[in-house]
């Protein structure tokens, strides 16, 4: 979850929709530095979408402001969390919604409590009128029919099953993000229709592609993985420079999915819609049917697949002396795992052991180039939730980072960042566009708000605000490394930056320290990816992108960003939900156990804890907190008794004991530990 560093919400951290979501959200970043200039300007009106802030109202950025407008509980006019509003100005930082001009949703999942509709998404404060009284401790699915009533009216779309239960719940998540899980039949006819002509497809279009098939070739993936996007091949060629050395030809070969999904069939509109597949705990919703996601596209081992690659000429320092850009067919030769990989780099035994290890240098020395770039690294850790055959959760733990894990990522950036410079370059010779991974640089008011935070730690930020980068970041992650605080202190610098999202407009990534960056390399579960291949094909015949076609890029630029986050606010409210479960179970057989917790958030309404092994995360209201009144000090970023001085401040260790689990609410409440 993206949350600004921002004291004027009074809070700090956290991480979960926990005890009513009552979060900060990531204030989305002007474009301008300068107060807004536009139209509306001298009747005081701007327009914007408005993020809610739990009690404390909601907030507006429009373009062209600096600041953000403050809209206080009163002056909602019902607007919800992602309404497009119309605000007057009533001073220079607040305002009052005097008109929805877009309504982010019209669909909620709650529950019936003494017979009024509740929805799970606390932010949803307004009261909706559904005739249901028959309906008892079951999810269900509402759609508002009428805004305008007092209060406004819903109807019952769809029953959703009893509240707690495994599917219930999955089906909930879902639905809450607007997530389809069914393939219209027509999309389905489409996929199975090319299965059954894929023998005759390959046969023709091998002899129109630069044939890989001879060449080593393997994919590495997760141990549960059904659709594979990527495979590499290498193959060493001599140095025509140098004869005492060698050149290696490595190629990063992506699943050839815009050959099969072409623009104007109803699979290329359903890809586009779904915009990415999505990953819960126990289930993956494919962006593209399984006929094509998990076999025709999928570099599954053993058959020849055709590929869009690029190919470089690598020596072993990971200096590239040549770049191919094309449309390939391919065979692989061996289906990896992660984990199996890691065993051969690691024992020098096994299949391609010599190749992975050529693959495995050469990447590393990729990585030192990025991180002499600029590169900052985040090796955040990944919760895994393992589930029994009835789907209960039995062991939650932290997903091991793996010397293959950065083999694949490095390839994958190398790629990513060859492919965005050509199109580039393209762009600026035939006009036109292309689809770039932005990421700006951070606002230098957040960069200030985390140096004021990280001071409360004990450490610091060097350097001028405004020229904030990658060597600043750096050293501070050396100091924390190994340190209680370092996950925290890795979150809360990935907070303080924007958001890495899709756009025509090239102006770099950030994060990566890159001047050209895309998303090339998984086009089976990401729509732009399909977009990108579909740009290059064009440019790589010379060809020029048509002017009405540059601002239906730029729209589903914006549109794949927005599904990108409700993808992911799906895939992490997944994992809350079990995190509840695993919880619930622990407090039924073992209330009085102690967990060592994190203080990870910190509120004027109490403290966001997180169990160190687990990482479940609940609240901590303040009145568990003991007999003191307690307040909170922006400045210092934690609780303060009035009377006996005693400090719960972000980062400190603390001792936990379990209080109440919500599972059908995905909340963790605990109380004070020993």
């Amino acid at each position: 979850m993206q949350k600004s560093f921002s004291n004027k919400r009074k809070e700090f951290g956290g991480k979960g929709k926990n005890h009513g979501d009552r979060r900060k959200f990531q204030r989305p970043k002007a474009q301008s530095s300068t107060k807004y200039q536009g139209p509306n300007s001298q009747k005081r009106e701007v327009e914007g979408t408005i993020k809610l802030a739990g009690r404390k109202g909601g907030f507006v950025l429009p373009e062209g402001f600096k600041d953000e407008i403050n809209i206080p509980p009163m002056n909602l006019s019902m607007a919800l969390h992602g309404d497009r509003v119309l605000v007057k100005l009533r001073s220079k930082d607040t305002g009052e919604v005097v008109k929805i001009l877009e309504r982010a949703r019209k669909r909620f999942v709650g529950m019936f409590v003494d017979g009024k509709f509740v929805a799970d998404d606390r932010r949803m404060y307004l009261e909706v009128a559904v005739r249901a009284p028959e309906i008892k401790d079951e999810k269900v699915l509402v759609e508002i029919t009428d805004w305008h009533s007092a209060p406004i009216e819903g109807k019952i779309v769809a029953t959703l099953g009893k509240k707690g239960e495994h599917e219930t719940e999955m089906k909930s998540i879902l639905a809450a993000g607007g997530i389809v899980y069914n393939f219209e039949p027509e999309v389905e006819k489409e996929a199975s229709e090319i299965q059954a002509r894929a023998t005759e497809l390959m046969a023709k279009e091998a002899k129109v592609r630069r044939d890989m098939r001879d060449t080593p070739t393997f994919t590495i993936d997760p141990a549960d993985a059904k659709d594979f996007d990527d495979a590499l091949s290498i193959r060493e060629i001599p140095n025509p420079k140098v004869q005492s050395s060698s050149l290696y030809e490595v190629g990063i070969h992506i699943a050839d999915v815009s050959y099969f999904v072409r623009p104007g069939t109803a699979l290329d509109r359903e890809a586009a819609e779904r915009a990415n597949s999505v990953y819960l705990v126990d289930r993956t919703i494919p962006m593209l049917p399984e006929a094509l996601s998990a076999d025709i596209c999928s570099l599954v081992p053993d058959q020849d697949r055709l590929t869009y690659s690029a190919i470089f000429v690598l020596d072993k320092t990971g200096k590239v002396h040549e770049e191919w850009f094309g449309r390939t067919i391919i065979h692989s030769h061996k289906r990896f795992t992660y984990q199996e990989a890691a065993e051969v780099l690691a024992t020098k035994k096994g299949p391609y052991s010599n190749e992975l290890a050529i693959l495995s240098s050469i990447s590393q020395e990729l990585l030192k180039e990025r991180l002499r770039q600029g590169s900052i690294i985040f090796d955040k850790d990944e919760v895994h939730i393992e589930l029994d055959a009835a789907k209960k959760p039995v062991r939650i733990y932290i997903k091991e980072r793996l010397p293959t894990h950065k083999l694949i990522e490095e390839f994958m950036l190398l790629a990513n960042k060859h492919v965005a410079h050509f199109l580039f370059k393209a762009v600026g010779k035939h006009g036109g566009a292309s689809m770039y991974r932005i990421h700006e640089k951070p606002d230098p008011e957040r960069i200030g708000l985390l140096k004021t935070f990280l001071r409360t730690l004990g450490y610091k930020i060097e350097g001028d605000i405004k020229n904030f980068g990658a060597p600043e970041i750096k050293k501070l992650f050396d100091e924390i490394e190994g340190e209680e605080v370092e996950g925290l202190v890795h979150t809360a610098v990935l907070r303080s930056m924007a958001k890495a999202v899709y756009s025509t407009r090239n102006i770099g990534h950030f994060g990566l320290g890159f001047e050209f960056y895309t998303h090339f390399t998984s086009p089976i579960r990401r729509y732009p990816d399909t977009v990108v291949h579909r740009l290059l094909t064009k440019y790589l015949a010379g060809k020029a992108i048509e002017p009405a076609e540059v601002a239906n890029f730029e729209r589903m630029a914006r549109y794949s960003s927005v599904k990108e986050k409700e993808a992911a606010d799906a895939e992490r409210e997944s994992v809350k939900y079990k995190q509840a479960e695993f919880m619930l179970e622990r407090l039924q057989n073992n209330s009085g156990q102690e967990y060592d917790g994190l203080i990870t958030g910190v509120t004027e309404w109490g403290i966001y804890a997180e169990d160190t092994v687990t990482k479940c995360e609940g609240m901590l209201r303040l009145s568990s907190l003991g007999d003191d009144y307690y307040e909170f000090d922006e400045k210092k970023f934690a609780l303060v008794g009035r009377k006996t001085k005693k400090t719960y401040r972000l980062g400190d260790k603390i001792k936990l004991k379990l209080a109440e689990v919500d599972v059908p609410r995905h909340q963790i409440t605990w109380g004070l530990g020993g």
